[in-house]
């Protein structure tokens, strides 16, 4: 019977539970003790849904109060020093992550590729030493509910440290904490842990390339010193670097990524590198919110069962990056809806994947297939894309566009300006809500956001800024507002995803082809610019920012996909042109997101981005 597992489950809730918990701590509006209980309640909730689902590996340590991250640096001691005084307790754990009166927040950095941020250790005078038993503690507590299902998860020695900074010796660093995993470890074994996952994802990267003797080194020492621990190497949004010399790390399994290591990770398994490994298949992808091809990837996995020990099914990464269920949004399309696969639904996705290579084709496997089908086959699938062979990409030369620009606008030397949008004061946050309840008119919430504008106008010319802003307070958010005025996309009511700590964005759903069918910004640009005899600078996301930070199509290629979006941006570019609007800004903040995490693989895409 094959198993299934899990890496990880949303923290946030269906509603955002966690994010108004934790804010409520911040606030002072509940106590540490009714924090920590109401967490707890929040833990036992994610376990019980994901035994339900019939998952027979579920996921511990998972859950956090801001990072996981974080949570490994305050159990291993790595304190900044700064905060090296303050007594180690959860107000630490939370300066350190946003910092206090005293001292400044630690850095945040993006997880991978990903729009998760993770809080930054810092190593400059730390000595490493275990302050707390959180892993083993959330254990016990789990296998009280889920009992054996219970799967430790923890964040690997040299992925810690890699992802760390002020580290001046990278193996004395390592090798400070191998006594504080092997205490964890024991611990767990004792306790009655089977499998634990402990994830190692720098291997996918270029720079795992050079970290191959560390890990032999690692991974010798925890066989020797906790030979009963049964780990899982885990990685995940890559494949694995150097699959034939790691496969021989003595370790009992290892979890590898076939949908964003696909290729690669599978020719490791058919070249047989992994015969003598159980294998946790991470075939659904964690990323995404698309349901899975079911033919496609039960096909798959005949293949790599074929050539391992023994197969797990399970998601590609940690279903962080996914909301949590599609069960209310009620007011998508019903062939759309039933296209997608956020958290909860990708674990009934690997459950159905499990069932049928034991040879059970169930109707729900069939009517999965049938929605799946029915989504690709969709008209707003199926446009053809502009033809972009007429369409110019190459600029006037810098020396005429800067000679014509400076005729028109006869700016300084260097002019003064600001970077876009202004702080949505409370106000603009309690009239926009009132506005999308009902209770204002469109017309009073159109004259609310002028007002704003004109005041902020003022504001500028009264500070001598050279060209102006309009503040985009119209704007919940640089993506999801595009989102709600081109074709090809959606939002969703409860598709929140946790960017950093209590952070929550709302990702727009990229489902069809995307068209420019009415102005995005023109007629806020245009009043502004009515206002001031100094220029406005048009405010536009990039179509690359756009993409990253919405869920994007998964069938058709990127390259397709920035073009419809670019191609929309230029009618929208035209438009403010027409209208007068003589600086426009693109704003591409999330060219990174997108970014392979080989640089091999970079070369490949740079091309299409800069074309777009």
């Amino acid at each position: 019977m094959v198993k299934v597992s899990n890496l990880g489950y949303p923290r946030l809730g269906e509603n955002r539970e966690w994010k108004k918990l934790i804010e409520s701590y911040w606030a002072g509006d509940i106590s540490q003790e009714e924090l920590q209980a109401q967490a707890k309640d929040l833990r036992l909730e994610f376990l019980k849904k994901q035994a339900d689902a019939g998952l027979d590996f579920i996921p511990v340590g998972d859950f956090s109060l801001y990072d996981h991250i974080l949570d490994l640096s305050v159990q291993f001691g790595v304190i900044p020093k700064r905060f090296a005084k303050e007594e180690i307790n959860l107000d630490l754990y939370f300066a350190i992550a946003r910092g206090n009166k005293d001292n400044v927040a630690s850095s945040m950095k993006k997880w991978f590729n990903t729009n998760y941020h993770y809080i930054v250790p810092e190593w400059s005078g730390v000595k490493p030493q275990l302050t707390n038993t959180r892993l083993l503690d959330l254990y016990l507590e789990a296998k009280e509910v889920v009992g054996d299902k219970a799967k430790p998860v923890i964040t690997g020695p040299i992925t810690y440290v890699a992802l760390s900074s002020e580290v001046d010796d990278f193996t004395a660093a390592v090798k400070k904490l191998l006594p504080l995993y092997k205490q964890v470890f024991a611990e767990l074994v004792e306790a009655g842990a089977t499998y634990i996952q402990v994830d190692e994802p720098i291997f996918v990267t270029d720079e795992g390339a050079d970290l191959l003797e560390a890990a032999k080194y690692v991974y010798a020492y925890f066989a020797k010193e906790v030979p009963e621990a049964k780990l899982i190497f885990q990685t995940y949004f890559e494949a694995l670097i150097d699959a034939k010399d790691l496969s021989e790390l003595p370790v009992a399994a290892f979890g590898l990524d076939f949908v964003h290591g696909l290729d690669e990770n599978l020719e490791a398994i058919e070249a047989g590198y992994f015969t003598a490994k159980d294998v946790f298949a991470g075939v659904v992808d964690g990323r995404n919110i698309w349901a899975t091809d079911f033919v496609k990837t039960s096909a798959l996995l005949e293949k790599i069962q074929a050539n391992v020990k023994t197969l797990v099914v399970q998601p590609s990464c940690s279903l962080l990056h996914v909301p949590v269920t599609t069960k209310n949004e009620t007011e998508l399309e019903p062939v759309l809806k039933n296209g997608l696969a956020f958290a909860d639904e990708k674990l009934q996705e690997i459950k159905l994947l499990s069932q049928r290579l034991d040879g059970e084709e169930s109707d729900t496997y069939k009517q999965h297939v049938a929605d799946f089908d029915a989504l690709q086959a969709a008209d707003f699938r199926n446009v053809t894309l502009e033809n972009l062979d007429d369409v110019a990409t190459e600029r006037v030369d810098y020396k005429v566009r800067r000679q014509v620009q400076q005729e028109k606008l006869g700016l300084p030397i260097l002019p003064t300006t600001t970077i876009g949008s202004f702080p949505q004061s409370p106000e603009v946050r309690r009239t926009r809500l009132a506005w999308k309840r009902g209770n204002i008119s469109d017309a009073e919430y159109e004259d609310f956001i002028k007002s704003e504008i004109a005041r902020w106008i003022k504001i500028q010319e009264d500070l001598d800024i050279d060209v102006l802003v309009h503040g985009e307070f119209e704007r919940v958010d640089m993506v999801e507002f595009f989102g709600q005025k081109l074709a090809g996309f959606t939002t969703t009511k409860l598709g929140w995803v946790q960017s950093y700590g209590s952070r929550a964005v709302k990702p727009p759903i990229i489902y069809g082809d995307v068209k420019h069918i009415q102005p995005l910004t023109v007629k806020e640009t245009v009043y502004a610019q009515s206002l001031t005899d100094r220029p406005v600078k048009g405010m536009l996301t990039g179509p690359i920012t756009i993409t990253n930070w919405s869920f994007e199509r998964s069938d058709i290629s990127r390259a397709d996909l920035f073009n419809q979006i670019g191609l929309a941006i230029k009618d929208e570019i035209k438009l403010l042109e027409d209208a007068g609007i003589a600086i426009i800004q693109v704003d591409e903040a999330a060219l990174r997101e997108g970014l392979p995490l080989r640089k091999s693989k970079q070369q490949a895409y740079m091309p299409f981005m800069l074309s777009t």
